[in-house]
């Protein structure tokens, strides 16, 4: 990760140590959404039927947690890549609350249930594990058994990491922070390092929560992620 993305972690480890004794940011439980800023969104090109598909399969952060239809992370991502010249249809498959644990439970029945094979999957949980204080080894199993069915399946992936808060101490955090960039390499996926580097420490990209990015916010994490994106995928350009 690029120095400008350790400090973001830390700022983000820092702020999500808040959360921590709610055990799950933005679980189902979560307050009314606030208002939205309605000029953050990005309209959704229209996408024909047979697009190849990408599923986004997250927590919260991937969820769209209290935005609007159009301002979460698959919509703007697929709008995103539209204007790229990429048409393929974006799924949200993000559970706000998820563990990997039940990412893992859930993961085969998304799969199962898809229109067609997807082209890429976009994947992003952890981050409620460490909330939990779950063994870092049992996240890195989880995780470890997703990819796994899914380069079983001959589907790429786009991992997307998650860091400790600082709280959480020295070892945890060196043991939970080594999950992404390891498992990416063992699986040969693409890495995001953070899912939101460059977002987190700035009011004007964060929710009230100061842990989940707003529309805009979702738009910086979808700046970095897409071009990752349109290299992973094997033949939407």
């Amino acid at each position: 990760m690029k120095t400008a993305g350790w400090r973001s972690a830390l700022i983000y480890g820092s702020a999500i140590a808040l959360c921590q004794p709610l055990a799950a940011c933005g679980s189902a439980e979560a307050p009314a959404a606030a208002p939205k800023d309605k000029s953050a969104g990005i309209a959704a090109a229209p996408i024909p039927a047979d697009a190849p598909l990408i599923i986004a399969f997250g927590d919260s952060l991937y969820a769209g947690y209290q935005l609007g239809p159009k301002e979460g992370l698959a919509p703007q991502l697929q709008a995103a890549l539209a204007d790229d010249g990429v048409v393929v249809r974006v799924q949200n498959a993000g559970v706000s609350g998820d563990t990997t644990a039940a990412g893992r439970q859930r993961l085969t029945y998304v799969l199962d249930n898809a229109k067609t094979k997807p082209a890429l999957v976009v994947l992003g949980l952890g981050g409620n594990d460490m909330l939990r204080g779950i063994d870092a080894g049992q996240t890195r199993a989880n995780l470890d058994a997703m990819l796994a069915e899914l380069k079983k399946r001959g589907i790429p992936v786009l991992l997307t990491g998650m860091v400790a808060a600082p709280n959480m101490g020295a070892d945890y955090a060196k043991s939970f922070n080594a999950i992404y960039p390891e498992l990416a390499a063992k699986y040969d996926a693409s890495l995001y390092p953070f899912i939101l580097d460059n977002v987190v420490g700035k009011p004007d990209l964060m929710l009230g929560d100061h842990i989940h990015p707003n529309a805009r916010g979702v738009k910086i994490v979808v700046e970095g992620l897409a071009p990752l994106v349109e290299d992973a995928l094997p033949d939407a350009k």
